[in-house]
């Protein structure tokens, strides 16, 4: 399985380590991603998505009808 959010997309960046002599070797920053259920109460259903944190908090904000329709207008699913 990919390390890629369901709703905004979000996926693995590159950057280095760096250490004390300044000697920079190749890594990825990951996103915090959490496999979590949702309750769609328009269709009386769950759906599981795996998405980032920064998500979570966007839909506990404005709710999960909401924000899928607000990436998918986007674009991003």
């Amino acid at each position: 399985m990919s390390r890629i959010c369901d709703l905004t997309g979000k996926g693995a960046i590159k950057g280095f380590n760096v250490s004390n002599s300044n000697v920079k070797t190749k890594r990825k920053f990951y996103p915090n991603l959490q496999t979590k259920r949702f309750f769609l109460p328009e269709e009386n259903r769950w759906i599981t998505l795996k998405v980032s944190t920064s998500a979570i908090k966007t839909i506990n904000k404005n709710g999960i009808m909401a924000v899928i329709h607000k990436f998918i207008r986007k674009g991003s699913i």
